[in-house]
């Protein structure tokens, strides 16, 4: 398959996967809602740099082995269910004023650095432990043993590139002052609904099977 020809294929698919409800969304529409449009951005980058983990190991073939491996599974299973879990719990437990009160494209809230909310980002993505079994499908239809490195690295970057914009886009969407003023007042209980959303993610990874 040529470069140009795979690299369309690859974004038509995973905007169709990054799109669909799951935890990064819920995590980037929590922390946009409750803090501003530089959170959500950041959090949004920290998405995207997760996906390098997957892109790694899948470029060196460790995602076939990873996605028949039952108990490596169950170890991300625990690990990506009880991070939901956390994240879910710290949403039931917003008060009202914490949300809405960051102007829309304001700084980062005082006591919570850049870093934390990369990484956060980072960590819901990068603990999804379904992850492996999507690059399997996804890299399979454009990979082939005689592609050399340098274009399996293009795929990476274009990836995570498209998994930016897209939550990029969220961010910008739920940061702009109408949608803004309308979550404001209600922003605490937002946050709630999202908790229990996210608690549910948690719950049913935890339980599904893989």
């Amino acid at each position: 398959m040529e470069l140009l020809h795979g690299l369309i294929l690859v974004t038509f698919v995973h905007l169709l996967a990054a799109a669909s409800p799951g935890p990064d969304f819920v995590l980037v529409t929590q922390q946009t809602l409750n803090h501003g449009k530089r959170v959500g951005l950041l959090c949004s980058l920290g998405i995207a740099l997760g996906l390098s983990i997957h892109i790694v190991y899948s470029a060196f073939g460790l995602a076939a082995v990873i996605a028949n491996s039952e108990s490596a599974l169950w170890a991300i299973k625990l690990l990506g269910g009880g991070y939901l879990l956390y994240l879910g719990v710290s949403g039931l437990r917003a008060r009202p004023g914490g949300a809405g009160v960051v102007p829309v494209d304001g700084e980062t809230p005082a006591g919570r650095s850049a870093w934390r909310t990369v990484g956060a980002g980072f960590l819901c993505n990068a603990l999804n432990p379904k992850a492996p079994i999507y690059f399997v499908s996804l890299f399979t239809v454009v990979l082939t043993p005689a592609m050399p490195l340098y274009q399996i690295a293009i795929y990476g970057i274009w990836i995570m590139l498209v998994q930016l914009g897209w939550f990029s886009a969220v961010a910008l969407l739920l940061s702009t002052p109408p949608v803004h003023r309308a979550f404001r007042r209600f922003g605490h209980w937002i946050d709630r609904v999202l908790g229990v959303a996210m608690i549910a993610l948690g719950v049913r990874l935890l339980t599904a099977r893989l």
